[in-house]
């Protein structure tokens, strides 16, 4: 349970309801504001880790209060809205917004963007060298080494690479990677970690080099040694 306190400022009572009870179920803590005047006195008193916000408020509107919110603090915002214009989300974002969401929504989208947040905001860890076996991982230079071999990684790549050897021995399901790599499922369907798998395995097991990232069939991926 994650336990991170999240302030939900929407005045339609079934939207609201609709995003307490997905983020309760995710293991947040939830306050509701049902108007923007009400919402930044919470904000104020109850300092939130995240802002919900819907943009069409009765009175303070949503444009004024992420103002407000934002220059106070430095909350991750994620704003509501029906408006999906171009020029609209230009000016949310404007506004002081980290992040756009148009209704109607599905609640497997809004927590993919609410952990894509917290990941955005989240301190940046002091570089460090990740090591396992002979396969060595710089998070620094995001350079990575079989032995004195230089591997060259692609961005996402270079993710999955941190994620195994972050996680060393453990079997890490679709679910697990999906949502730290790419922030949200693409569908049961989809072979994109299949494919990246491939491309780690071209690019860590070189002539001769044993595999370290082995299929756990019906599962997942485990980095290990044979």
């Amino acid at each position: 349970m994650s336990g991170e306190r999240i302030l939900v400022i929407e005045d339609e009572a079934r939207i609201a309801q609709f995003v307490e009870r997905g983020l309760i179920y995710e293991g947040y803590r939830v306050n509701v504001a049902r108007d923007g005047q009400t919402g930044l006195v919470i904000a104020r008193d109850n300092p939130p880790d995240l802002v919900i916000l819907d943009w069409m408020l009765p009175g303070l509107d949503g444009l004024e209060v992420c103002k407000r919110l934002r220059a106070a603090s430095d909350v991750p915002i994620l704003m509501l809205t029906a408006k999906d214009d171009v020029k609209d989300r230009v000016t949310g974002l404007d506004a002081g917004a980290d992040d756009y969401l148009v209704k109607p929504f599905s609640v497997d989208e809004l927590m993919a963007r609410v952990r894509a947040l917290f990941r955005r905001s989240a301190p940046t860890s002091r570089p460090e060298i990740l090591r396992f076996g002979d396969l060595t991982l710089d998070t620094g230079t995001h350079r990575a080494f079989r032995g004195d071999r230089a591997i060259d990684l692609t961005a996402k790549e270079y993710e999955l690479l941190e994620l195994f050897m972050r996680n060393p021995r453990q079997v890490l399901t679709r679910d697990v990677i999906f949502d730290r790599v790419w922030g949200y499922d693409f569908g049961g369907e989809s072979n994109i970690i299949e494919v990246y798998v491939r491309y780690l395995r071209q690019k860590t097991e070189g002539e001769s080099e044993t595999r370290l990232v082995h299929t756990v069939r019906g599962v997942g991926y485990v980095l290990r040694e044979e």
